[in-house]
């Protein structure tokens, strides 16, 4: 499992210092508080084939913007999901690390 205590601080995407990137990477840490907040109402509602998409959609473009750990943690929990047949309760842990590291997502 991801442990968010691995990379303490504010985690920079690997683009953060390529001009054609830039702007892109600041707009997906600007949508970063909205991706949490889906994620959390998701979990509070206990609507597990959400969060597992919100998962998904993570996975992929937090890897696409540069930010590898995001996109490791949110396969994980993904992963956990569908492993698990939906028993959050189970993947506390990954859902909680991916929160941890989504809020520190930084440009």
């Amino acid at each position: 499992m991801i442990d968010p205590d691995m990379c303490p601080g504010p985690i920079r995407s690997q683009f953060a210092s390529d001009e054609e990137m830039r702007e892109l990477v600041r707009m997906f840490v600007d949508e970063m508080p909205a991706r949490i907040a889906a994620l959390r109402d998701a979990w509070d509602a206990s609507h597990s084939k959400q969060i597992e998409s919100l998962a998904h959609q993570l996975k992929g473009a937090a890897a696409g913007y540069g930010f590898a750990i995001v996109g490791d943690a949110a396969a994980e929990l993904e992963s956990a999901l569908r492993s698990s047949e939906h028993d959050l309760s189970s993947v506390r842990a990954q859902f909680d690390a991916l929160v941890d590291l989504c809020s520190r997502a930084a440009c």
